[in-house]
């Protein structure tokens, strides 16, 4: 069980605004945005890809507060339990509340009812790589290792609960491997861990790894999703390369605590959404590999809603909880 007292710690890292809105009209004060990731991870970037804009809009700071742990459940528990007047913010994730919802038993929050959604920010595919070095140059190369290896059929992921986790339980299921799971603090961390020979391959956001991949220090062997990826277009899906049904992405947004005013919620909403129909946003999303997916925030609710429903079945048949 995740409980309070795990999540209090470090502080977080201030970008500047140029200007502050007159006092007792929302928001008057540096705005938090708690990330479950580690600085410089998917969550981080895509809100500083959003500051300068959001900054100007709503002349304040933002605040951007790492709180690692749990695939993100760590961010999302302090975010809930913070005070609801529209200063503290959690950057979710399918992790977080489509995921987490399922594989997490004993959590001491609801993430749908106690975190809704303000917008949905950008998607991405996963991709597969193991190390760059090493002998295994395909998927059939990693099915026959894991088969031949047990011992060593281990990969890594951004923490319990996951894409990363669940892609790689996923991927074990879908070619009748047993696979080991090593969770990591995060998505740089667990990106290292491949190419530092701790473990064997990893499924996870396809623009952390490709710089690795493209100086040929990590090997791709195919994408997530069902379609190729923009980023990345001469990998062929995983589901092309004989893992059967198999299409995951990872997306991302902003949720806030339940009681913060309807009003906020709508405001930043807008704004969030106004950000990502600004052509040289939208375009730095995708030259990190991301599709920019805006959505207000009931249809967010929604979205969210039918992820779990889509996530739960394969959790369960996983076998995968954690308390």
């Amino acid at each position: 069980m995740i409980t309070r007292r795990a999540v209090f710690g470090a502080a977080g890292a201030v970008l500047v605004a140029p200007s502050v809105r007159a006092q007792g009209a929302w928001p008057d004060k540096p705005i938090r945005f708690i990330i479950g990731g580690a600085s410089g991870g998917v969550s981080d970037i895509f809100l500083r890809m959003m500051e300068n804009r959001l900054r100007e809009t709503l002349g304040q700071p933002l605040i951007i507060e790492p709180r690692p742990g749990a695939g993100g459940m760590v961010g999302a528990e302090v975010t809930a339990r913070s005070t609801p007047d529209g200063y503290t913010f959690y950057v979710n994730h399918v992790a977080s509340h489509g995921i987490g919802p399922t594989l997490y038993r004993r959590l001491s929050f609801d993430p749908l009812k106690d975190l809704p959604g303000v917008a949905r920010i950008a998607a991405m595919p996963n991709v597969l790589i193991v190390k760059g070095d090493g002998p295994i140059r395909s998927v059939q190369d990693l099915v026959a290792f894991c088969k031949a290896n047990p011992s060593r059929a281990n990969f890594s992921s951004a923490g319990s609960g996951t894409s990363s986790h669940l892609s790689g339980l996923l991927f074990g299921m879908r070619m009748g491997i047993d696979v080991t799971h090593v969770p990591y603090r995060g998505t740089a961390p667990s990106m290292a861990a491949v190419l530092n020979g701790e473990v064997l391959f990893n499924i996870d956001n396809a623009p952390v790894s490709r710089q690795q991949v493209l100086a040929g220090m990590l090997r791709a062997l195919g994408v997530s999703t069902a379609r190729r990826a923009s980023m990345m277009p001469e990998l062929a899906p995983l589901q092309d390369q004989g893992v059967p049904d198999f299409d995951v992405a990872s997306w991302y947004g902003v949720a806030m605590p339940a009681a913060v005013p309807v009003a906020i919620r709508d405001r930043l909403g807008a704004e969030i959404v106004s950000a990502l129909n600004d052509p040289g946003i939208a375009q730095r999303l995708r030259d990190y590999g991301a599709e920019p997916w805006p959505l207000g925030p009931a249809d967010y609710d929604a979205f969210m809603r039918a992820e779990v429903e889509k996530w739960a079945p394969v959790v369960r048949a996983s076998g995968a909880q954690v308390d």
